[in-house]
């Protein structure tokens, strides 16, 4: 050929064959993902015919990683950041501790060195963001509480990681690797400076992004063309994440996901989350394939054991560690089940750090093998363990008086305190979810002295509401528990605020149990969905759409009647 043509090779291999095996995937029932991967391991090096090239691939899949994580920014505001903070950040930091003392031991067994087992421990410590961001949004758990606490976690562990890779090649002559002869005044000087990058870095994109970026959105807005605004969007989200790596060495990821979060100032956030979309997707498939063609499947075969202990590590380990983590700061059984499905796996930081690790002479050849084994195994595997949390929480509250004693034990922010107002508690509204809805719903009933209980699955925001004298109950209001406390059998309606759509058909039936004649009002996003509530529960239901239509179209019909 005249030309090298490998990109235009590794774009159409790997999107063609994922579509093939990832459909296949889906009529057996599997998720497409696993599809996804099994292209990547056809087209791989390590597989007979077609080799696609691993450096484009892993290109690519960088470019899905930073629109997946600007289209998430643009869902998540610093307000959803600090609200979780209380949670996310002690649990990020003493669950990264945890998965790596076990994959440190697993190590030290096999007989690496200390810092090997370090190294190799902390590679099956931090999640991938994007299996993450997939499956919370398949399952529409992206915008719920327990979504902005998974994603919260995801955001401090990779801040640790930041940090892990920028101190381990100073560190590495002390760990037992090659050695770059750095001193322990350099090594602090390292650490303070990477800080200093980091809170640079977060002060400018919340200082002066939040102003520029929205300002220059308008303006390419004004300029009527669809084009320039697509393209306006997605040279945000590469070239802030660009630049957040070149000038302050962060990742790729976390400088588009801040760009996405000071781009959602902008009243545009919605139509840049829609036009990126299409792109985020097939970059998205990409990232799925680059990842299985860098597994090499001899290793199940020469190392079975060694990898079942891995995924083992990955997938119980650490799950385990973050449900009694998130148990430990009085969330509810379900929160925990979720968050810890969401981190039983991991991805592209423990790629680059197994990597480094191996360059540096710190890890033997076989923990990369290990390494991207379990990596696939846990990323195929992961939307099984989301199916699988409501069944096993079930079960658990079934058969286990500790798990019935965790979703309905004595917490002061689960029952409402015994001086609240009589009005309260009779003849109110019962209104579940605090967010931006509920929180319009509120303000009116507020404008028109009609009492109103909340119930939120925040803990910290149901705290901050009963010192601005709200009446607010926490916890999960699909739980019959919470209800009574928030007196559903004497309250005259039920509003349902939460965009999680999953638990409604719950809190319904709990509530006409213990109250027959309250009315129920829900919203939803999804027209399919609306009408199943609908026809099923028989309340009131509000489609975000046709609510905006109507009254549209009575403004319009107001200005078009003459006077």
């Amino acid at each position: 050929m005249p030309h090298s043509v490998s990109l235009i090779n590794t774009i159409a291999a790997g999107l063609g064959l994922a579509l093939v095996l990832g459909f296949l995937a889906a009529r057996i029932r599997l998720p497409a993902l696993v599809g996804y991967l099994l292209a990547g391991v056809i087209i791989g090096p390590f597989t007979p015919g077609f080799v696609a090239d691993a450096g484009i691939a892993a290109q690519l899949a960088e470019i899905g990683v930073m629109l997946l994580m600007f289209g998430v920014g643009l869902h998540f505001s610093l307000d959803d950041l600090l609200a979780v903070r209380k949670i996310a950040v002690p649990g990020a930091l003493v669950q990264i501790v945890v998965a790596t003392a076990l994959g440190g031991a697993l190590a030290l067994w096999w007989g690496w060195g200390a810092g090997a087992s370090l190294v190799f421990g902390l590679a099956l410590s931090v999640a991938s963001t994007v299996v993450l961001l997939r499956a919370l949004e398949s399952l529409g758990l992206l915008d719920s509480y327990t979504g902005r606490i998974a994603v919260g976690w995801l955001v401090v562990e990779d801040l640790a990681m930041v940090l892990v890779l920028v101190l381990l090649p100073p560190l590495a002559g002390v760990l037992g690797g090659q050695s770059s002869g750095a001193d322990a005044a350099s090594l602090w000087g390292t650490l303070g400076w990477t800080l200093l990058q980091v809170g640079a870095f977060i002060a400018l994109m919340l200082i002066v992004g939040r102003r520029v970026f929205p300002w220059i959105l308008w303006q390419v807005t004004r300029t009527g063309s669809r084009e320039l605004f697509t393209l306006c969007v997605v040279a945000a989200a590469v070239s802030i994440a660009f630049a957040s790596a070149a000038l302050f060495g962060v990742s790729f990821a976390l400088g588009a996901f801040f760009a996405g979060m000071v781009m959602r100032e902008s009243e545009f956030s919605h139509r840049a989350a829609e036009e990126s979309l299409p792109l985020r997707d097939a970059f998205a498939v990409l990232f799925f394939v680059s990842v299985g063609m860098l597994f090499d499947p001899s290793v199940l075969i020469h190392r079975p054991l060694q990898v079942l202990a891995v995924v083992l590590v990955i997938v119980v380990g650490k799950s385990i560690a973050a449900s009694v983590l998130v148990l430990a700061f009085r969330y509810p059984l379900g929160t925990a089940l979720t968050v810890s499905a969401s981190l039983a796996q991991i991805g592209e930081f423990s790629f680059i750090l197994v990597g480094l690790g191996v360059s540096l002479k710190l890890l033997p050849e076989e923990a990369q093998s290990l390494v991207l084994a379990g990596a696939l195994i846990s990323i195929a595997t992961n939307p099984l363990w989301f199916t699988l949390t409501a069944p096993l929480q079930k079960w658990l509250q079934t058969h286990s008086r500790l798990a019935r004693r965790l979703s309905t034990r004595d917490d002061p922010m689960a029952e409402l305190p015994m001086a609240t107002d009589a009005k309260y508690l009779s003849h109110q509204v019962v209104l579940v979810g605090y967010g931006r809805v509920g929180r319009s719903i509120a303000a009116e009933l507020n404008a028109r002295h009609m009492p109103f209980v909340v119930a939120e699955q925040n803990r910290e925001l149901v705290e901050k509401l009963r010192r601005d004298g709200i009446a607010a109950v926490w916890g999960d209001a699909a739980d019959p528990a919470v209800l009574i406390q928030a007196h559903i059998a004497r309250a005259r309606v039920l509003v349902i605020a939460t965009p999680d759509t999953m638990n409604v058909r719950q809190m319904i039936s709990v509530a006409r149990t213990l109250n027959p004649d309250i009315e129920t009002v829900v919203r939803s996003h999804n027209e399919e969905e609306a009408r199943l509530l609908a026809q099923e529960t028989t309340a009131t239901v509000f489609l975000g759409e046709q609510e905006l239509a109507r009254a549209m179209a009575k403004d319009v019909i107001r200005r078009a009647v003459p006077a």
